[in-house]
């Protein structure tokens, strides 16, 4: 061995020594039973365990009472600490956003209102328009329609509602003589004394109801801001969203920035797809019911077929609880046969969606079970009325995309994580077996392969050919 070799053996062996008291040392400052104290100071001090004359009596007892606890039970309890904190916290997330109820649906109208109009902005810049024109015009479009299907709606009711009475009262007179000539055998007294109660009821209760009058001004009043304000919500979401999502970005952490910029886009995507998809079918159902009201004359067939389109947009139960108006009004003008048609037509239109338009249309941009859609549903309507059923199936929806993103996202990280340690151990395995292999061959090749490179001095040149008289180059041995 030469004396380069016993001085590196030296300075290992030093090391390694240095490294195995350190050790020692913690082991010492660990140790529970010492009955010295421990060298790190009172800060680091281990926990004290039960005195001797107590081990040596019970000598499996544990040392602390937290290792007495079984594994399991510590797991447990651990997990259920932070759901109760998780809990907490949407707790709180959720009376805040019910304190403001009026500014988040606005801004969740918002939201999907852009997502149902934003491929048109794209499509018009992509066509050389500015954005302040493209998001202006598709603003105002989207404007003008709404406003004339309104328009449409009113106009249908106010022309069809002397009509629509006088057919009223006449099922009101028939169901009065039903009452009368039918299997019920009620006398007019008694139908004159229930019709007193009700007018007695009224009267007790007219404070009641002029305080509900109240507030349905009161819904009136916020209605109409909570359309200014998702109105003045879209058109800025819709001319400069890009950068409202990059400020958002910027407000998160560092290390989660690149995950949510990777989810964000394919949340965007999906909640698109659903929107434009949710609208596509709301309008094929209306049609397809509106037609059948009309070929079973049932009167406001148009405004029906409106309310309908508008409570497809809650999925799988919308239109057929308002069809349940067109019902109504059907058993009302027309009879029991043409009420009964109506909902033969409204389960078959809601058949004909559930197993077709829905598979069709959304495809695989939106992988929500039916199940999960009705329990949705269902939360969002006991949480927050008609705007949290409306709302709360895009939200799983979009929470489904996001969170099956992050998971691959992890999955890949993983994996090249694992790869990265594999070809890292596999380069130490190499070094080790060319320093075995360098070692055996002796300590000439050793110090050879570990000499540094010759400089590019130091490397001889070949010798230069003389020129020819043409320029070119001449052989050697004619110089």
């Amino acid at each position: 061995m030469s004396r380069a070799d016993r001085r590196s053996v030296v300075a290992w062996g030093r090391s390694a020594a240095a490294r195995l008291e350190e050790r020692r040392r913690e082991a010492e400052r660990r140790d529970p039973y010492g009955d010295e104290p421990s060298p790190a100071g009172p800060a680091q001090a281990a926990p004290a365990g039960p005195p001797a004359y107590e081990r040596d009596l019970h000598p499996g007892r544990a040392a602390t009472p937290a290792e007495a606890v079984p594994w399991g039970v510590r797991v447990a309890a651990e997990g259920a600490w932070r759901l109760l904190l998780l809990g907490a916290a949407l707790y709180v997330v959720f009376r805040v956003v019910t304190t403001l109820r009026l500014v988040a649906l606005a801004f969740i109208a918002a939201i999907l209102i852009t997502a149902l109009l934003q491929p048109t902005v794209a499509w018009l810049r992509r066509q050389g328009l500015p954005k302040s024109l493209a998001a202006a015009g598709t603003f105002l479009s989207g404007l003008v329609g709404i406003g004339l299907v309104g328009w449409f709606v009113v106009w249908q009711v106010s022309t069809n509602l002397g009509s629509v009475t006088s057919r009223v009262q006449e099922g009101v007179d028939k169901l009065r003589g039903w009452l009368v000539k039918g299997p019920l055998h009620l006398t007019d007294k008694q139908i004159g004394d229930f019709a007193k109660q009700i007018s007695k009821a009224i009267g007790t209760n007219s404070e009641a109801i002029t305080s509900a009058g109240f507030t349905g001004v009161t819904i009136a009043v916020e209605v109409l801001t909570g359309v200014v304000l998702a109105a003045f919500c879209t058109f800025f979401l819709l001319y400069d969203g890009e950068r409202i999502w990059q400020w958002t970005l910027r407000g998160l952490p560092r290390h989660s920035r690149y995950a949510m910029a990777g989810a964000g886009p394919r949340a965007w995507a999906t909640l698109t797809s659903y929107v434009r998809g949710t609208v596509l079918v709301a309008f094929i159902d209306s049609v397809c019911i509106g037609i059948g009201l009309a070929f079973l004359h049932v009167p406001l067939a148009v405004p029906l077929a409106v309310i309908i389109f508008l409570g497809a947009f809650v999925p799988l139960v919308g239109a057929l609880v308002t069809g349940t108006i067109a019902v109504l009004i059907a058993i009302v003008t027309q009879g029991v046969f043409t009420a009964v048609m109506v909902l033969v037509v409204l389960v078959l239109v809601q058949q004909i969606e559930g197993h077709l338009l829905q598979p069709l249309i959304l495809g695989r941009a939106v992988r929500v079970h039916p199940l999960a859609v009705v329990l949705a549903v269902a939360a969002g309507s006991i949480l927050a009325g008609i705007g949290g059923a409306v709302v709360a199936v895009p939200l799983v929806a979009v929470t489904n995309t996001v969170v099956g993103y992050l998971r691959r996202r992890n999955a890949a990280g993983n994996e090249v994580f694992t790869a990265l340690e594999a070809a890292k151990e596999e380069h130490a395995l190499e070094a080790a077996k060319e320093d075995r292999t360098r070692e055996a061959a002796g300590p000439d090749a050793a110090a050879e392969a570990a000499a540094p490179p010759l400089p590019d001095a130091a490397v001889p040149a070949p010798p230069e050919r003389p020129l020819a008289a043409d320029g070119g180059s001449a052989p050697v041995g004619d110089s």
